[in-house]
């Protein structure tokens, strides 16, 4: 008696351990998501358009970044986060080709907020006193401003997302 209650619940619990590992292993998303898989983007991640378009965001960041390096004081350092935010917008954008979804295009965006922050932070350094303070103060309302517009836009996006999905139109 015992043998067969434990073959049993063997038997049992391989049937649904089964069961949950087929369920996981299918191509789509789960219900809902905007993740591409990412077996399927594998082609798109490794062919050798990416890879160029990778590899040249980087050679243009380190040619920015070495005309950078002649300047001096403030200007250098305006100049470097300049470099750095296009290297950031650049990478963001190749990724928002890649995977097509509503959140890589949200990340563009934030993306430029923040390279934009960064950059006007640096020339507001130029500045001295109530000056450097106030135009510090706009830049990160600036700023506040831009990532509110991009979540709005990322929000509008996934509404009109569901409404298609869901056979109506708008």
């Amino acid at each position: 008696m015992r043998m067969t209650t434990l073959y049993a619940a063997l038997s049992g619990a391989f049937l649904l351990g089964t069961a949950a590992l087929s369920q996981a292993q299918t191509n789509a998303p789960p219900a809902g998501s905007t993740v591409a898989h990412p077996i399927n983007n594998a082609s798109t991640a490794m062919s050798s358009e990416y890879r160029a378009d990778k590899d040249k965001i980087e050679a243009d960041y380190k040619e920015s970044k070495a005309k950078c390096s002649s300047m001096t004081g403030n200007a250098k350092d305006v100049c470097k986060a300049e470099a750095k935010g296009q290297e950031k917008v650049a990478k963001a954008e190749l990724e928002a080709k890649r995977k097509g979804t509503a959140h890589s295009q949200y990340e563009v965006e934030v993306a430029k907020a923040k390279s934009a922050y960064d950059v006007a932070k640096e020339k507001c350094e130029d500045q001295k006193g109530k000056e450097e303070s106030a135009c510090k103060k706009q830049a990160k309302a600036d700023e506040d401003k831009a990532l509110a517009e991009a979540k709005a836009n990322r929000q509008n996006m996934a509404k009109s997302d569901s409404s298609t999905s869901m056979g109506t139109k708008k």
